[in-house]
C-alpha cells in the first residue's frame, strides 16, 4: 500500500486520498480477477441486465462508472472535468483495459487534492440515479463498487471450478 500512498501524494482531505488510494486497488484487483475469468473462459449467468451481457460489458461497466463518479463528483464541487478519455468500447477493451486503467487512475488523483474536508460532508447531491449522496459518500461508492462486482465474479468463478 505505500507505493500507492506515496504515488498519489498528499491531499487537504486525508479521507479522499484513502479512499482513492482504495479505489485503486481495488479497480485494480478486479481487472485481476477479471482477466482470471477470461482466461478459464467463464460464462456470465443469464440476466436481464446488460452490464451482465458478457465479461467485457463487465469490465466496460466497472471503468465507465468509475470515470462517471469523478467527473459527477468534479461537476458538483464545480471542479475542471478530470479530462477522462472515454471508456473503449466492448470490442476493445481487453486489449485495451491496462493502459485505460492507468489512464483513469492517473486522472483521479489530481482533481480533489485541493478541496477542503468540508466540502465533502457540507451537503448532499442527487447522483444520476435519482440517489442523494455526499461527497464522501460518493467516494465511498465508487471504492465499493469493484469490490461488489469482484465478489460476484469470483463466486461464479468459483462455482465454474475455477
Amino acid at each position: 500500500m505505500n507505493s500507492y500512498m506515496d504515488a498519489i501524494g498528499e491531499y487537504k482531505y486525508k479521507g479522499a486520498r484513502a479512499m482513492i488510494v482504495l479505489q485503486e486497488q481495488h479497480l485494480r484487483s478486479f481487472l485481476d480477477t477479471w482477466k482470471k475469468a477470461k482466461d478459464k473462459n467463464i460464462q456470465l449467468p443469464e440476466t436481464e441486465d446488460t452490464d451482465y451481457e458478457s465479461l467485457e460489458t463487465l469490465l466496460v461497466h466497472i471503468l465507465r462508472a468509475s470515470r462517471g463518479y469523478i467527473n459527477w463528483i468534479c461537476d458538483q464541487l464545480k471542479l475542471p472535468t478530470p479530462g477522462i478519455d472515454p471508456t473503449p468500447k466492448k470490442d476493445e477493451i481487453e486489449q485495451k483495459a491496462d493502459s485505460y486503467l492507468e489512464h483513469l487512475i492517473e486522472r483521479w488523483r489530481v482533481p480533489l487534492k485541493a478541496v477542503p474536508e468540508e466540502l465533502f460532508m457540507d451537503k448532499t447531491y442527487t447522483s444520476r440515479w435519482k440517489v442523494d449522496y455526499s461527497i464522501d459518500a460518493m467516494l465511498e461508492h465508487a471504492v465499493m463498487h469493484p469490490i461488489r462486482h469482484e465478489f460476484q465474479l469470483s463466486n461464479i468463478i468459483k462455482a465454474q471450478g475455477g
